[in-house]
């Protein structure tokens, strides 16, 4: 989700790439999941998010809607994000004892936090946001290892490439609301609605960009 502010009000002024160290190491998180709490619809799901949830958890989109992701209004367009609990508040993945019960299968932004993402033209970079995280005394750890997303550097690949066409496709849209829910159903059906195999991700995603 495209956040229109200035970097320097949200951040430490810095920008970081995926070697660099950055002061985010929560060492596991212990005693918090403020995170998991009050996002809304921010959570916004990439084909790589749904990929991993449903190889990783051994069920369909379909399923998923079901109970803890929904469709929402992202930028002009339809996308997938988490669903936040009605009365708590909370993901719908946290257990009981306060623990994400997708963590290895986590979406992207999940991993990110208390990162976000800096787009400049096709390119992106890494910001630290402030005031975000309550953790004190956080160590530092190069960015990719905070990810752990396995073949990072094919995943900033992926990352930027979707930007790209998600940017594409906004711009469609909005410049015919008459094909705005067409667009919207083809990239639904296309890019999270048709079954990923287990497979190497990244080979059926561009078999799907190309069509």
């Amino acid at each position: 989700m495209i956040r229109e502010v200035a970097l320097e009000d949200i951040s430490d002024g810095k920008l970081y790439d995926g070697d660099d160290l950055v002061k985010v190491n929560c060492h596991d998180c212990i005693g918090c999941d403020k995170c998991c709490h009050g996002m809304g619809d921010t959570i916004v799901l990439d084909p790589y998010d749904v990929y991993s949830l449903t190889t990783g958890l051994g069920v369909t989109m379909a399923e998923l809607l079901q109970d803890n992701v929904e469709l929402g209004m992202a930028d002009g367009l339809i996308l997938p994000h988490l669903k936040m609990q009605e009365g708590s508040g909370s993901c719908g993945f946290l257990d009981a004892a306060g623990r994400c019960s997708v963590h290895p299968f986590r979406p992207g932004i999940c991993r990110l936090f208390p990162l976000g993402r800096y787009y400049e033209g096709e390119n992106f970079r890494y910001f630290l946001q402030k005031g975000e995280c309550p953790k004190e005394n956080r160590t530092k750890i190069k960015v990719k290892q905070w990810l752990g997303i396995p073949e990072f550097r094919k995943y900033e690949t992926f990352v930027r490439d979707w930007h790209g066409y998600i940017k594409k496709k906004q711009a469609e849209a909005a410049a015919s609301e008459a094909d705005r829910k067409a667009i919207c159903m083809e990239l639904l059906q296309r890019f999270y609605l048709t079954p990923y195999e287990k497979s190497d991700f990244y080979p059926q995603f561009y078999d799907r960009m190309q069509i």
